[in-house]
């Protein structure tokens, strides 16, 4: 301890001696002693100049201003202008769209379009006149027409392109032409060697006309024995193998029978009048739970039934007896008028926009168009081929269009005032089994036993969407949703699939409806009128109902003996529902 306590003392001895050592004298300090002197700091670094580097900063920070913005980024670090908002896309493609544009940007189907002063046809007539006759249309004329190029062949051909040259014009042209040259030829001095040799240019010139051209000498002009008798037996062949396909089934003599009391009721009206007081009581639609009447008739199965158009106070039914019958269902509910015209089953029925015609299909290859309240056949149409749906175009201005698909894999469409066709649709490759119509009226979608589905632009046989996958099934029924943005397709694996009406028709994989058993069996889906509600019926005699939010089954019905095959939900009355089936009866449901 002794020595600890000694070892203390001696540093702090030591630390005394060391301030008193660096303390300064206080009699050197003087107030006439010069303040103590402060040495400039001095860089080893060159001098640089940063003139370049201030310009290069100020105009990183102009081209930011300027730049495009890169889609792809999602925070943008400075305030951009409006010009760099709207500014096209640079680069090679988009992240968002496969052809490099945006959605924002796209105005067409095939991408952005941008307007032009001059049609395309305009430009290349123009443009072919100006090459042709040395003038065209001054494009920047902004009334009127103004001409530039040779005025005096504008006057001397009175101001005519190469598209609007008369036909007769053209024929005098060629005519004068050809006088012309041969003219020509004949002016000169032609050697008479030189004519008669097959190897100079003078003889090919005199004789353009081919020597197999006209009739030649030593033509046969009667046969001989055997040569009738072969072409008699060649006649007789084709003929059979014409009449064959164009068999068109058993001549049946087209009549009708009315059931009613009377045809006119005491106003002079129709008794395919709707009533005056028929109209929507609720826009919200409610599952039927209860059979309010059978109508009973047909002596075979019912293949299809519909509603007269927006009032539903009649209903068209087709069975596989060959007739077609017309039901009262507001009233009497009794059959109103059959209608007999077919030798086979009936296979599709369609109103027309007003109900007062509508269109049968039968297995007998004819399609005929019936005038309701008559019962007479309008007109008759067949292509030797079996129609298995039957379509008029929806617009009011086209109701004399109709479309057929056939069992030949053609869609055929006749103009019925005319009697004509006008179009083929020849792109399945199996038979077409529904026409619907989308995108208010502008497009149609096929659905075929080839399994695929394929949107056609009506009046243009040309396929705009081809929709085939290998899970697919065929779809023998199709129907459209109220708000006309989706499309609802019974395929025959127990499921009915959504389809988007929009440009692309995808598939909607979040709404699949189930749980029924239709697969062999045309079973028809539809719509409830609200939208809220799809049904269909199944191989089992059962109508099901799903809610079209949750796609859960709301309700089955036991409707039929056998296939229930069609269902119509009625276009006024919100809760009712027609059914048909293989046992021949159309049921009400309320």
């Amino acid at each position: 301890m002794d020595l600890l306590r000694s070892y203390v003392e001696g540093n702090d001895d030591e630390l005394d001696e060391a301030e008193e050592h660096n303390s300064p004298n206080p009699k050197s300090l003087s107030p006439e002693s010069s303040p103590p002197r402060l040495l400039v700091a001095k860089s080893s670094a060159p001098k640089v100049d940063d003139t370049m580097l201030a310009l290069t900063a100020a105009a990183r920070a102009q081209q930011s201003l300027t730049r495009p913005i890169d889609p792809t980024q999602r925070a943008i670090a400075f305030n951009p202008t409006y010009d760099q908002l709207w500014a096209p896309i640079y680069g090679p493609a988009h992240p968002y769209a496969k052809d490099g544009i945006a959605q924002g940007m796209r105005n067409h189907k095939l991408g952005y379009v941008e307007d032009a002063a001059i049609d395309s046809f305009i430009f290349d007539e123009q443009y072919n006149t100006f090459q042709r006759y040395g003038y065209a249309a001054d494009p920047s004329a902004s009334v009127g027409y103004n001409y530039v190029g040779d005025l005096e062949a504008l006057k001397q051909n009175d101001g005519i392109s190469v598209y609007n040259i008369p036909h007769q014009e053209q024929k005098r042209r060629r005519v004068e032409s050809k006088m012309e040259s041969e003219e020509e030829e004949g002016g000169e001095d032609i050697d008479s060697t030189e004519v008669e040799n097959p190897a100079t240019d003078t003889w090919l010139a005199k004789n353009k006309k081919s020597p197999w051209a006209g009739k030649k000498e030593g033509l046969q002009e009667e046969l001989t024995e055997e040569q009738k008798k072969y072409a008699e037996e060649y006649a007789r062949k084709k003929g059979e193998e014409r009449a064959g396909t164009s068999e068109k089934g058993e001549a049946v003599t087209d009549k009708s029978t009315f059931h009613g009391k009377e045809e006119q009721d005491y106003q002079g009206r129709s008794w395919i009048a709707p009533p005056r007081d028929a109209k929507a009581s609720n826009d919200h639609c409610y599952i039927p739970k209860r059979l309010v009447h059978t109508w009973s008739g047909h002596t075979k199965g019912v293949s299809a039934i519909r509603f007269f158009p927006k009032h539903g106070h009649l209903i068209l039914s087709a069975g596989m007896d060959t007739k077609v019958k017309i039901w009262d269902v507001f009233n009497s509910g009794k059959c109103m008028r059959t209608y007999m015209g077919h030798s086979k089953a009936v296979r599709d029925i369609a109103f027309c926009n007003d109900g007062t015609r509508f269109l049968t299909a039968g297995y007998d290859k004819n399609i005929k168009y019936w005038d309701t309240e008559t019962g007479k056949v309008i007109s008759t149409f067949s292509t030797g081929k079996i129609p298995y749906v039957v379509k008029l175009n929806p617009d009011d201005d086209k109701q004399n269009i109709l479309l057929a698909g056939m069992s030949d894999k053609k869609i055929v469409q006749w103009d019925m005032n005319t009697g004509e066709i006008t179009q083929e649709y020849d792109q399945h490759l199996g038979a077409v089994n529904t026409i619907t119509f989308v995108d208010d009226n502008r497009r149609f979608v096929t659905s075929s036993d080839d399994k695929s589905l394929r949107v056609w632009e009506f009046g243009i046989p040309v396929v705009i969407k081809y929709i085939s996958e290998p899970h697919m099934h065929s779809m023998p029924s199709i129907a459209v949703h109220p708000n006309t943005n989706w499309l609802a397709a019974q395929s025959l694996d127990n499921q009915i699939l959504i389809y988007s009406t929009r440009e692309r028709f995808q598939l909607n994989k979040k709404k699949r409806f189930a749980g029924h058993i239709v697969a062999g069996y045309a079973c028809q889906v539809n719509f409830s009128p609200d939208g809220r509600f799809v049904m269909s019926g199944d191989g089992e005699g059962r109508c099901w109902f799903w809610d079209w939010k949750s796609c859960k089954v709301f309700r089955t019905l036991k409707c039929h003996e056998g296939v229930c095959i069609g269902c119509e939900w009625h276009p006024l009355e919100q809760s009712k529902v027609a059914t048909c089936g293989w046992d021949g009866l159309i049921k009400y449901w309320d």
